[in-house]
């Protein structure tokens, strides 16, 4: 006899009643909130002329991105789909769902507005002993290289001609000079 779990999707609640309590206390998402909140963000509110449709909270759109490039998430569409997909991104969004297009102008429009808030965060961090800041460089130096899938593969004798595939030649058996 089998036992199982019962199902029940016609339940209230899929989801805690509050996004507070989707989260635990200390994730990285509220982390990113909590900066977020406490930076002065009043150079990018500004830039907002109040014309046309309601648009999204600075500080939603930079907490998405910032979020995205600190799990690896770049892509603008990929973050949209993370804002449907993803608790921690609806915690931060707040259920408000920006689309790409909107990323995308933000990114390009604030752009270094953006980098200098990054860095702000970055430094935070470091100060709260979150993570550890270093250097990385690269010399940029070209090294020449054969990655072609063809090359990994052994050499294989043709019956007739005695030469490999890559066109070297290759004794048959029984034909060299040690053979009687």
């Amino acid at each position: 006899m089998n036992r199982f779990i019962p199902i029940d999707r016609q339940s209230d609640y899929l989801f805690p009643p509050s996004v507070e309590e989707w989260l635990p206390e200390k994730h990285l998402a509220r982390f990113v909130v909590d900066v977020i909140d406490q930076m002065d963000l009043s150079a990018l509110t500004r830039a907002y002329a109040g014309k046309g449709s309601a648009a999204h909270h600075p500080s939603v759109l930079l907490g998405v991105l910032v979020y995205g490039y600190a799990t690896g998430v770049f892509s603008s569409r990929k973050i949209e789909r993370a804002t449907y997909d993803s608790v921690a991104f609806r915690y931060i969004e707040a259920l408000t769902h920006p689309d790409h297009d909107t990323l995308a102008t933000f990114r390009k429009r604030f752009l270094p507005q953006v980098e200098g808030l990054f860095v702000q965060i970055l430094l935070l961090a470091a100060e709260m002993k979150l993570l550890k800041l270093g250097n990385i460089a690269l010399d940029g130096t070209k090294v020449k290289a054969n990655a072609s899938k063809h090359s990994a593969l052994p050499l294989r004798a043709q019956p007739e001609t005695g030469t490999t595939v890559e066109g070297r030649s290759q004794e048959a058996p029984g034909h060299g000079r040690d053979s009687g």
